[in-house]
Parts: structure tokens; C-alpha cells; sequence
């Protein structure tokens, strides 16, 4: 993810620098025109505006504690992970007390929507930083958008990401049904996305369900379970029940325990083949024959 908001900014102009722990990742943004630097302390010393997105919340702690150690000019911290609201709100006191302003701008899209700036960002914090950031963030988003408050970016977040998890999974079960009666897989994506019944994560994940491969991760099961267990533990803390986001959580476990947890969160159609005891074979070959042979070939 942050790979991609730097590719993004050094294409659009602005002069980025940047570290991460990864060797490998540095390398890749040094060929986008990144400058790497020796820390995240080394980044804020130059750049007013820091964006972190980082793995774990003990991550974010570390780099909280690095930056409000070292002596800076006040800094904008744009905070765009996804973690519990608490673990950002200890983030933000330690940077306020050092001087600084930490945003919560949690992002809602794929890292391979990040690729393509196909992102939304849900910001919240200091209403006056977030409109001057406004430019900045048109270059690597579709959008920002200001909730107010510092945390409520992240509520927002919960609130989407529980969209996601369960319109991926019910991408993956109408996938599995139309593959079971019989229907080839990429027909069953093409019609059903040109129906009612699209949504966004059957238009994303859909073409890995026709292929069968969940290795060109947007985002894995193991990344996406933590997300879940965030908005799980928000909802009891809230007093809401969850019971379609409930009803999913079985399903990215089972995925995670048989092999997928490194895999995209599009594997879960693979649970739900084995779950309707179906497997993959020469039928689906035989069903786009029949498609062909019946002049199936798009809209008229």
C-alpha cells in the first residue's frame, strides 16, 4: 500500500522519501523515483507531511515513539492503517505531545487499487490540515473525505470493511453455485457483473474465483482476519450485533487453516467448493462450448 501511494506521488510531481524495514521495498521505490532514507525519523526530518502504513499496532507505537524522540518542527502524521481506535489514540497523544498533528486516514480499497489511485480515504482529525492535504491526496486517491473527529476515520473503516468481507464471500458462494449447476465460471462473472447482483468485491475478486489462483494478492486472509476481529470487538463494544458479518468469519478461518492465509481474501471460494463438494473439471470447458455453440456472446 504504501509502496503504491509513493509510486503515485513521485508520478504526479511531488518529492517523496521514504523507508521501510523491507530492503526489497526500497529497492522497488527507488526505481519510482523515491529517495530512501535510514528511518522513519530520517523522513519526518525533511518531509512535513509523513504518511505511515504499517503491518501491526506495535509498529505504529515504535514509530510514534521514534518521532516524538527526536527533535523536529511541528509534522503532520497521516495515519492510514487499520487498527483499533484506542491504539490510534495512544499514537496521536504521544505525537501531540512532541509538537505534532496526527491524522486518522484510514484508506478503503485493495493494494491493487492503490495501484491505479482507486482509493478513498476516510480522514479524521484536524479539519484545517485535512483541507490542505486535500491536493496531495488527489494524486494518489479518488477521493478524501473529512469525518470530523479524530478516530471516526477509523469507525468508518469497520463500517466498510464489513461490506467487504461479506460481498466477498457472497461473490465467492453465487460463484460456486452457477459453477455447480453446471455454468462456466467466466460466464457466471460476466453476466453476473453485468446484473443486479454486481458489487465491487465480485467485480475485483470474481476474475482469481474463475481462474482458481489466489496468489496475485490484493490482500490476504491472514491481514484481513485482524481487520475482522477489529470490527467484531467494535460492534460488541457498541452493542450491535453482526450477523451476516458473523455468519463469514468461519469461512476466512477455514481458508486460513487450509493453506490460503497468505493467499487473497478471494480464496474463500475455494472453501465453499469443498463445502457444496464440488470440484473443478472438464464441465466448465463444456459449458462455454455450449455458450459459444448457443451464440452467448454479450448484449444485445
Amino acid at each position: 500500500m504504501g509502496g503504491a501511494f509513493a509510486k503515485n506521488l513521485c508520478a504526479a510531481g511531488w518529492r517523496v522519501i521514504g523507508f521501510d524495514l523491507s530492503c526489497a521495498r526500497c529497492r522497488e521505490a527507488k526505481r519510482y523515483g523515491t529517495r530512501i532514507a535510514h528511518s522513519a525519523a530520517d523522513v519526518a526530518q525533511e518531509a512535513r507531511d509523513v504518511i505511515t502504513s504499517l503491518s501491526n499496532a506495535e509498529a505504529l507505537d515504535s514509530v510514534s515513539q521514534e518521532l516524538a524522540r527526536v527533535t523536529l518542527k511541528p509534522r503532520v502524521v497521516i495515519e492510514t492503517s487499520t487498527f483499533a481506535i484506542k491504539e490510534k489514540q495512544r499514537a496521536e497523544r504521544i505525537l501531540r505531545k512532541a509538537g505534532h498533528i496526527m491524522l486518522d486516514c484510514t484508506v478503503s480499497g485493495t493494494g491493487a487499487q492503490a495501484r491505479m489511485k482507486d482509493l478513498i480515504f476516510y480522514a479524521s482529525g484536524d479539519s484545517k490540515t485535512i483541507k490542505r492535504l486535500r491536493p496531495m491526496f488527489r494524486d494518489f486517491s479518488r477521493g478524501v473525505y473529512d469525518l470530523g473527529v479524530f478516530g471516526n476515520g477509523s469507525k468508518m473503516k469497520y463500517v466498510a470493511n464489513l461490506l467487504v468481507a461479506i460481498h466477498n464471500v457472497s461473490a465467492a458462494e453465487a460463484m460456486v453455485l452457477g459453477m455447480k449447476a453446471g455454468l462456466d465460471p467466466e460466464l457466471v462473472f460476466k453476466l453476473a457483473n453485468a446484473g443486479a447482483g454486481q458489487s465491487r468485491m465480485f467485480e475485483l475478486r470474481g476474475p482469481m474465483m474463475v481462474k482458481n489462483d489466489y496468489t496475485s494478492v490484493t490482500a490476504t486472509i491472514r491481514v484481513f482476519k485482524k481487520d475482522m476481529h477489529l470490527i467484531g470487538d467494535f460492534g460488541e463494544k457498541i452493542g450491535v450485533a453482526l450477523p451476516l458479518f458473523h455468519a463469514t468469519v468461519p469461512i476466512y478461518d477455514e481458508a486460513s487453516h487450509s493453506g490460503h492465509a497468505e493467499h487473497d481474501t478471494a480464496s474463500v471460494c475455494s472453501v465453499l467448493e469443498r463445502m457444496a463438494k464440488f470440484k473443478r473439471g472438464k464441465s466448465a470447458g463444456k459449458a462455454r462450448k455450449l455458450a459459444r455453440r448457443d451464440g452467448l456472446r454479450g448484449p444485445y
